[in-house]
């Protein structure tokens, strides 16, 4: 472990792509402390020891939300930018052709989605005002009101522009990194907490171990999850090209588990925020009614959140996954799965067992998101936010980071093996 943390800094690139990705975080972390002007800053901590939703939306905010600083709305408008242009590529034939169109198309869709992000940030940033200042947590009016809606939405603005600088410039996805970032920094606080509690005799020790047990099975479930795969058998038939013979081994396509990553997770979650801050533009009365019914300790609120994991990890795993294409690239080079034609019955094929698979994965998910939820509720912990959507996001972004540290490491070990061939024997050139 220590050499592969010693190689990553001795590569130039790897090493400036990390820290590109650390300083970012910084600055990331720095905004979260910075308060938007004219925020009652006890009145908002005494509304946040209330839980609810307010404890989930704050998780996808890092805590800033809870400070109600300049990235007070967090990742949320680009999260649900990104849904409804995904959505919309299903059901809008223009859409769609700009995702087939190559780069230029791409760079169209995320122009598209930025403007996206803006409007729905405006949307947030003047129900969260007007909803604060009719509880007198904002005490500023007139012009100030304005000021604070603004500096809302240039901070969500800004928390944008830095994950897409991390996705082109550093190592991983960056806006599920600022995510990680965010739920991360709150740990050691949440630890303290709850040793002060158990210190002072306000909280059981049995509870703390079965908590721990919990998170434990939890984060190896979400191992499990995230890795696990099903692999299709192909073969490959032998071809005679000139006097070379090409072909002729086996290989497997690997179906994972999980294609779609945490992504349900997150596109879940923000979906079933978007109504609570809605309702905060009608009355209080009507407000305080959609909170609690969205609240994640309420039954329709799992019911819809269940559902709605279920449907985005099929709805990813579409996007990710084309099975039309994979067939078609099987019988280009000549391969097929043992007993299946090629073409269009080894389409169906893949998509019935990519749909039964992604079905266990989808119920997997949806459990583990729950599951954590229920039970510490039980339990009484109110230290910290101990939900599975908080571990699937930090396990899973956790591990599709590793995984590109690794494969960039594979990529220059190989490269340097293959240099130092050619300079012994003069074996290789390249």
């Amino acid at each position: 472990m220590f050499s592969a943390l010693r190689d990553m800094f001795r590569l130039p690139d790897l090493k400036s792509r990390i820290l590109f990705v650390l300083g970012v975080l910084l600055v990331f972390r720095l905004g979260a402390h910075i308060p938007t002007p004219g925020v009652d800053a006890k009145a908002m901590a005494s509304l946040f020891e209330q839980g609810g939703v307010l404890s989930l939306f704050d998780l996808f905010a890092g805590g800033a939300l809870r400070r109600f600083s300049i990235f007070a709305l967090g990742v949320t408008p680009y999260i649900n930018a990104s849904i409804v242009m995904q959505l919309l590529a299903v059901v809008v034939p223009a859409i769609e052709k700009m995702q087939k169109e190559g780069e230029e198309g791409r760079r169209k869709i995320v122009q598209y989605t930025r403007v996206s992000t803006i409007l729905f940030a405006g949307i947030q940033a003047v129900g969260m005002v007007l909803w604060l200042r009719s509880m007198d947590i904002i005490y500023v009016g007139g012009i100030s009101i304005v000021v604070a809606i603004v500096t809302l939405i240039a901070g969500s603005i800004a928390v944008m522009w830095m994950g897409e600088m991390i996705s082109d410039h550093g190592i991983g996805n960056g806006i599920s990194l600022l995510i990680f970032a965010g739920i991360v920094a709150r740990i050691p606080e949440a630890i303290m907490r709850t040793f002060t509690l158990l210190r002072t005799g306000e909280m059981n020790f049995l509870t703390l171990i079965i908590a721990i047990a919990i998170m434990i099975v939890v984060i190896a479930g979400c191992i499990l999850l995230q890795e696990g795969q099903r692999r299709l058998p192909v073969q490959y038939a032998k071809r005679v090209v000139g006097t070379r013979v090409y072909g002729g081994q086996s290989t497997f396509i690997p179906l994972r588990v999980n294609s779609a990553g945490v992504i349900p997770i997150i596109f879940a979650s923000s979906v079933l925020l978007f109504p609570t801050t809605v309702a905060r533009f009608f009355s209080a009365g009507f407000a305080q009614t959609i909170a609690g019914i969205f609240s994640p300790s309420s039954p329709i609120y799992m019911i819809l959140y269940v559902l709605l994991i279920i449907f985005f990890t099929y709805f990813y795993t579409a996007v990710v996954f084309n099975p039309v294409d994979v067939a078609n690239n099987l019988k280009k080079y000549g391969g097929f799965i043992p007993g299946i034609r090629p073409g269009r019955p080894t389409a169906d094929y893949i998509e019935r067992v990519l749909s039964r698979v992604t079905l266990g994965g989808a119920v997997f998910l949806a459990g583990i998101a729950l599951l954590p939820s229920l039970l510490t509720q039980m339990l009484g912990i109110t230290t910290f936010y101990f939900g599975g959507t908080a571990v699937l996001i930090v396990v899973g972004v956790a591990l599709e980071t590793v995984q590109q540290i690794e494969a960039q490491l594979l990529m220059r070990h190989y490269e340097g093996i293959m240099k130092r061939r050619n300079k012994a024997g003069g074996i290789l050139r390249l």
